[in-house]
């Protein structure tokens, strides 16, 4: 009987795992119109209450270096996203049309303001596996004790 519930019980945690599914989503354009720019965004189902929450990081392409960010979706209006950077060092406010994200980044002294322009780009299943990897080690490098 025991194995019986036992069984029940890491059947449901699979199918539970299953339902909140994990969907990747690369995006590339320019900062000012100039700079280019990688932006990959994670959106999975909370299982709580089925809310979407994301993870995110972009980077400047003449950079390897990944800045996590932490997207907020307006509940009022679905297509609008405020993304803080770790270490509150900018935000990016960005509106979501179709395949895109149009929006500015500023800086934490609110004096730069620099236009945001980034469409979605496919991925390949090895890209996918790469970006998380990666989202994975700096989510770790940042928030590690």
């Amino acid at each position: 009987m025991k194995k019986a519930i036992f069984f029940i019980a890491i059947c449901f945690s699979f199918l539970n795992q299953l339902s909140a599914q994990t969907a990747s989503n690369l995006y590339k354009g320019t900062v000012d119109g100039k700079t280019p720019i990688t932006l990959y965004i994670q959106t999975s189902e909370n299982q709580c209450n089925a809310d979407l929450s994301y993870a995110a990081m972009y980077r400047y392409n003449k950079s390897k270096n990944w800045i996590q960010i932490y997207p907020t979706q307006n509940k009022k209006k679905e297509n609008e996203f405020v993304m803080v950077e770790h270490n509150f060092s900018g935000v990016l406010i960005l509106q979501k049309i179709g395949n895109t994200f149009t929006g500015l980044w500023i800086s934490p002294d609110t004096k730069k303001q620099l236009k945001v322009d980034v469409k979605e780009t496919p991925m390949t299943k090895k890209e996918i596996e790469n970006y998380e990897q990666t989202m994975e080690r700096v989510s770790f490098d940042n928030n590690d004790c």
